[in-house]
């Protein structure tokens, strides 16, 4: 920091939440109203179009005016960066979420300024360090701001020039970030094109030509389900011989349920040698995972999974991932093969992971299933990321902020369904194809990183006296 430059307390250079005197407003005067989605996480945004009558918010609600800093006070939204400076207001005064702070900066502080100390990633870490309450309740306490330390040039003339400075530095970040979100953007629409064409055949229609013989799918599936019958009547004999009862005739054989096959009326052609089936069809043991919660156990390698922890095939362990003992872990864990697939059902839907004898609890949020020896797991994972299968489960799903895709939508599920051969001949195509975008991906992910951290540097040199 310069020499010239001196710290102080936010108390002497700012008001913590000032008071506002209410005697003159009038109830019906429509005044702007800020909740706390209003205010975007850590850009500064805020959206003041929102009117609510004076009555209405003049109890129980934060007021503020023009030019004051709003700081949200409460867990996540803290930490999450939503802080924002008040623009012009056409009443001049707002009311907005208790959960916030209100700064208002005295005549010789810039808004701006006050705004990009607060906001700031080292500022912010500070005051999560001061937090008080319960989990999930925890606010940063006025004191805390009060007592807080600013650093602050000679005139609020170089208040200004840092505050420009560090906007034209932001800008050109901003212009940096944005390109790369539209060239993540276009990687997507590309994955998610490459997907759909595998799912409809279009990805491999040169194969089909130059590979007339291979079996057609109608020839494979009436070997699985064959198997599949066969399967189920084994387990019933096994179950019979197990009480001591041996059949002397074969109608015990007519309980057996064919599953049915998909409504057409809806599908799509498929190209020839394909056929449209229900999933249920050729899978085994579809299931969802623990309806309930496990008792933890910290410091494990037994671990509790969601649907948040299955991602493009693995099933990832998160520094937030809970532990259960090994005797919790063998209560509820799944009969799963090494072949078995996971899918996220509940949330985020459309995660998929292959199952490879980790010792785990599955939650309810992600459904198993075992697919038949004949069936390619790497297919069924593509079309399972593909645009189809969202498609299909946002039409299906419950719910309305957190969707829900029941077991019975996914036993029901149309797959297209190719020959073996040209089910690995896709899946093959697919990685090849998207080889190079996963690699610009992480790229993206890199840069947009370090984009982040290029902010908080300017910030900080902005504040040591390094931008004036």
């Amino acid at each position: 920091m310069s020499n010239n430059w001196r710290t102080f307390p936010l108390s002497e250079i700012a008001d913590i939440n000032p008071r506002l005197g209410k005697t003159s407003l009038v109830d019906e005067e429509l005044f702007a109203f800020v909740p706390m989605a209003a205010v975007g996480a850590s850009d500064g945004t805020i959206n003041v179009t929102a009117k609510r009558a004076c009555a209405d918010v003049k109890k129980g609600f934060t007021p503020f005016q023009s030019g004051d800093v709003l700081f949200a006070k409460i867990t996540p939204c803290m930490e999450n960066g939503k802080m924002a400076v008040v623009p012009q207001l056409e009443n001049q005064f707002g009311f907005g979420s208790t959960e916030f702070h209100v700064i208002r900066p005295k005549e010789a502080i810039n808004a701006k300024y006050l705004y990009y100390f607060v906001s700031s990633q080292g500022f912010r870490k500070e005051a999560a360090h001061h937090m008080t309450g319960a989990v999930g309740q925890k606010r940063v306490p006025t004191d805390f701001l009060k007592q807080s330390v600013i650093p602050v040039p000679p005139t609020i003339e170089d208040q200004k020039n840092i505050v420009e400075e560090i906007e034209k530095q932001f800008s050109r970040l901003d212009e940096a970030v944005a390109a790369l979100n539209r060239i993540q953007a276009n990687l997507k629409r590309y994955k998610a094109a490459v997907l759909k064409a595998a799912v409809e055949g279009k990805l491999t229609e040169r194969w089909r030509k130059d590979h007339p013989e291979v079996e057609p799918a109608e020839q494979l599936l009436k070997r699985i389900l064959a198997e599949r019958r066969a399967k189920w009547e084994a387990e019933e004999l096994a179950k019979m011989k197990a009480k001591g009862i041996k059949p002397k005739e074969d109608s015990w054989k007519k309980k057996y349920k064919e599953p049915a096959g998909p409504d057409m009326a809806n599908l799509p052609e498929l190209p020839e040698g394909w056929v449209w089936v229900r999933l249920l069809r050729i899978v085994h043991q579809l299931g969802d995972g623990l309806h309930g919660t496990p008792i933890y156990t910290q410091g494990t390698s037994y671990y509790f999974v969601n649907g948040n922890n299955l991602n493009n095939g693995k099933i990832e362990i998160k520094p937030n991932t809970k532990t259960v003992s090994f005797e919790e872990m063998l209560k509820y864990k799944k009969n799963l093969s090494s072949d078995a697939i996971l899918v996220s059902i509940n949330g985020t839907i459309g995660n998929v992971a292959f199952y490879n004898g980790e010792e785990i609890i599955l939650s309810k949020s992600a459904c198993y299933f075992n697919p038949s020896e004949h069936v390619s797991k790497h297919y069924i994972k593509k079309l399972l990321e593909s645009p189809y299968f969202f498609n299909y489960a946002i039409s299906n799903a419950t719910g309305s902020t957190i969707k829900n895709l029941s077991l019975k939508s996914m036993n029901e599920l149309p797959i297209s369904l190719p020959p073996l051969a040209e089910q690995c001949q896709i899946a093959s195509e697919v990685d090849r194809c998207l080889s190079v975008t996963e690699e610009l991906e992480a790229n993206i992910e890199t840069n947009l990183k370090r984009a982040e951290r290029l902010r908080q540097t300017i910030l900080q040199q902005a504040f040591a006296g390094g931008l004036g």
